[in-house]
């Protein structure tokens, strides 16, 4: 699929006030949108993750799994590697929270299969 790159930027911390936090970077792509299974590079570094394009906020958020390093101003590139599902709104947190839930779950299935 394809990669976007971009400096990690202060977001709205609503995803890490749920228990998933995220990076964020620029979305220029009109054409991406969803919830898909990524692959975060940070330097040399590559790390599984479940990434959040969203087309409203011109975000790019990623969920980097199993991952707790504070990525503020790094250059990182996401390649989205298999959309998972549509970015949708939630009536609640806990409605989002499992569908976050889901989504890890759906991401950590397609990386044990490729």
């Amino acid at each position: 699929m394809e990669t976007h790159a971009g400096i990690v930027q202060q977001g709205s911390h609503r995803a890490e006030a749920l228990g998933y936090p995220t990076i964020n970077i620029p979305l220029t792509d009109e054409g991406v949108s969803g919830v898909y299974a990524a692959l975060v590079k940070v330097g040399e570094e590559e790390y599984e993750a479940a990434a959040y394009a969203d087309q409203k906020k011109k975000v790019l958020e990623a969920h980097i799994l199993d991952f707790s390093k504070d990525l503020y101003g790094w250059n990182v590139k996401v390649r989205l590697m298999k959309k998972v599902r549509e970015y949708k709104k939630f009536k609640s947190d806990t409605d989002q929270q499992e569908s976050i839930d889901r989504d890890i779950t759906a991401v950590r299935t397609y990386f044990k299969k490729v």
